[in-house]
């Protein structure tokens, strides 16, 4: 396997905004390809990834989807020598002015998020936040080029390099939701050292930040026994409540709520004793904004588990990440894996 953060570094990096994940899933393609038997794409663009288990068929299967889309913007005018923008995914505009962009139009072109002289604004905007309406990206290019180059509909992604930080982190754009991705791959790298009886589906999922398109389908297609949503959770940093947030470098999150199966929480919490793997629970009351929230209910029902990898700055240019968390995970869903027995459904029951 291709190291771990080399890896994640290039995930990051790709374009493969929600709806448009073709750039990204090439590279996850290329990644899962030796770790797996199977390699597809669903209609919707999802890609599954199919490890054969050991135990008679017909076998059992478990979907692990960690979807791989991810947030930015969409041109929506050309107006002179700047474009106007709305988000893919969900932004807060406070971080955008002065973040540098890549704008895919008939060409990649650089660029950067401007705002308006606060001198120049409504006087109810002035020294305050500014809104998405009011911002512009500038490429730099003469107006009438610029028309040439770009239309509405393109799209535009931030453009940061990643930035290794100190205390084995990782800071960039796109962590949400590449880092759970990175935690599939650590998983399947360990299972093709291992014997597993169960199917496994490895899912890098579309939608997810818009539609949950990607994960729903694949659950209808696939018809897992059981599902698991890997995703990034809130690490605490300033200001976060400490009973909605979650220390980042000691271990990811396992949900707990009716989006979690309460027979799979507990089986992923004795593996995480058994080895050693810290580990917090997450109170998850209603829906957990996860691709759970449709797998759950896919046909007649999947059981389904949450897990989360801590994340400072969602949302952002800066998301940061413990590379611990990722190998960690990765290495839990693993554990999960090899442990499923062929009588595990007929043991698993909803008792809370």
């Amino acid at each position: 396997m291709t190291e771990l953060l080399p890896f994640l570094k290039q995930l990051i990096s790709a374009s493969g905004l929600s709806g448009y994940e073709a750039p990204v899933r090439g590279l996850i393609e290329e990644a899962w390809r030796p770790l797996t038997d199977e390699l597809s794409t669903s209609r919707l663009g999802s890609l599954h990834g199919l490890r054969r288990g050991t135990a008679s068929e017909p076998r059992p299967s478990v979907l692990i989807s960690t979807h791989m889309d991810a947030i930015g913007m969409m041109v929506t005018a050309v107006v002179g020598e700047f474009l106007r923008f709305t988000e893919v995914g969900g932004l807060d505009p406070r971080v955008l002015p002065g973040q540098l962009v890549t704008v895919y139009g008939r060409q990649d072109l650089p660029g950067v998020i401007i705002q308006p002289p606060d001198r120049l604004l409504p006087s109810r905007l002035k020294s305050n936040p500014i809104p998405m309406e009011y911002l512009l990206v500038d490429t730099g290019l003469p107006a009438r080029q610029l028309a040439q180059m770009v239309r509405p509909g393109d799209l535009i992604s931030y453009a940061q390099p990643p930035l290794d930080t100190c205390g084995e982190t990782l800071t960039g754009h796109t962590l949400d939701n590449r880092a759970s991705v990175a935690a599939l791959t650590v998983c399947l790298d360990e299972l093709s050292h291992r014997s597993h009886g169960w199917d496994v589906w490895a899912v890098a999922s579309t939608q997810e930040e818009e539609t949950l398109g990607g994960a729903s389908t694949s659950g209808f297609q696939l018809r897992p026994s059981l599902a698991i949503a890997v995703d990034v959770t809130f690490a605490a940093s300033p200001g976060s409540p400490s009973h909605r947030s979650f220390p980042l470098g000691k271990g990811p999150t396992l949900g707990w709520g009716p989006n979690i199966h309460p027979g799979l929480y507990k089986t992923f919490e004795e593996i995480a004793k058994r080895l050693e793997i810290p580990y917090a629970l997450e109170p998850i009351p209603r829906h957990s904004g996860t691709d759970a929230i449709v797998l759950q209910v896919v046909a007649e029902g999947i059981p389904s588990m949450v897990v989360g990898i801590p994340l400072r700055y969602m949302h952002t240019p800066v998301e940061m990440v413990s590379m611990k968390d990722i190998a960690r995970t990765g290495r839990l869903l693993a554990e999960f894996v090899a442990g499923l027995g062929a009588d595990f459904m007929e043991k698993l029951t909803w008792d809370n």
